[in-house]
């Protein structure tokens, strides 16, 4: 593992939630010092500086993870104080407290962490009396306010392209499969071609896994974002279009399948088996038809017809393929049936 992966990451972060976090940052401090006076508002400041998330529902839920958390360790450091004092000790003796209350009602590791640092942070800033408690907790809430509002009013974001992008990848994909079972059955085959058909087949589910998630992650960047309606509708064809394409991913990773485990060399000389390597190309057409609402910048088809317009006919293929033709025709009716051709 390379040193610099420990704290480095992939991609950098977008500009504009570094500056929303500055100026949360920014506006909290202020708004705070005006409130709570005589104090510097570091609670306001952390709090703001957390809240701003990669979306507004984020920013919510971290909000309310930092605001229970810092009321909890303000109350843990104040019971704690008043009787024993500002020592050393007794910070040590508060944090451990904090952590095992913490432990006790089953908090998250964020949320945690936040009340064993604000019982910290209250004891070693040097007051703890119940109006610098109070103060703090009303610094924190000011700070987690003016996050959320910041990160819903400048540019709040939203996550639609990566779910695009991700569904075209999938779809490409697909239909690439589509295309390769086709070619594969028309010609002879060795074992490492048979092999290299089933690693790439296998590929669109961890394709389709990742389009799920970001058209997860797109839906939960809309909850509460003020730019939901003009999103909305995308989003929710995407999620239509990945339950269309599912199915299909399954279907053709299980036609590969039973081509590798059924595969002999007279198999391309067989008539249905080259009809069905022909309704596979159309799939694979209609298939990028059908995919074309997620690709910002789609190939050009040769037409925007869907292929799968006509039945299949085959006649009763050799008594060696016959399971494996049965099997694919099944599969093939399967497949037509989600492109709205059955």
């Amino acid at each position: 593992m390379r040193i610099t992966s420990t704290f480095r990451a992939a991609k950098r972060a977008p500009i504009l939630q570094v500056l929303k976090s500055a100026v949360a940052t920014a506006a909290a401090w202020l708004v705070a010092s005006l409130v709570a006076q005589g104090q510097p508002p570091v609670f306001a400041a952390i709090a703001a500086l957390l809240v701003v998330q990669p979306s507004v529902n984020q920013s919510l839920a971290k909000a309310i993870e930092r605001s229970i958390g810092v009321i909890l360790g303000v109350l843990i450091a104040t019971a704690i104080s008043l009787p024993l004092g500002q020592s050393t000790w007794v910070i040590l003796l508060a944090i451990l407290v904090a952590m095992l209350v913490a432990w006790a009602l089953k908090m998250t590791a964020g949320t945690a962490n936040q009340v064993a640092i604000s019982a910290m942070l209250v004891l070693a800033l040097g007051a703890s009396s119940p109006e610098y408690a109070l103060s703090r907790v009303v610094e924190t809430l000011i700070g987690a306010a003016i996050g959320i509002i910041v990160n819903a009013l400048i540019v709040p974001p939203v996550a639609v392209a990566p779910a695009r992008d991700k569904l075209a990848l999938l779809g490409g994909e697909l239909a690439a499969s589509l295309d390769r079972l086709a070619d594969a059955l028309e010609r002879k085959q060795r074992p490492a071609d048979i092999e290299s058909l089933l690693i790439e087949v296998r590929l669109l589910r961890p394709m389709r896994d990742a389009a799920d998630s970001a058209i997860a992650e797109g839906e939960e960047s809309l909850t509460l974002n003020p730019r939901r309606s003009a999103h909305r509708d995308e989003l929710a064809a995407l999620r239509d279009l990945l339950g269309q394409l599912s199915p299909i991913v399954t279907q053709v990773i299980g036609m590969t399948r039973a081509f590798a485990d059924h595969y002999d060399d007279t198999l391309a000389a067989e008539p249905t088996v080259r009809a069905i390597a022909e309704q596979l190309r159309r799939a694979a057409h209609d298939v990028r038809l059908a995919v074309r609402v997620a690709d910002p910048e789609p190939e050009p088809l040769t037409s925007e017809t869907p292929a799968l317009t006509s039945a299949l006919v085959v006649k009763p293929p050799a008594s060696g393929h016959w399971i494996l033709v049965g099997s694919l025709m099944e599969d093939l009716r399967r497949i037509r049936e989600e492109l709205g051709a059955g």
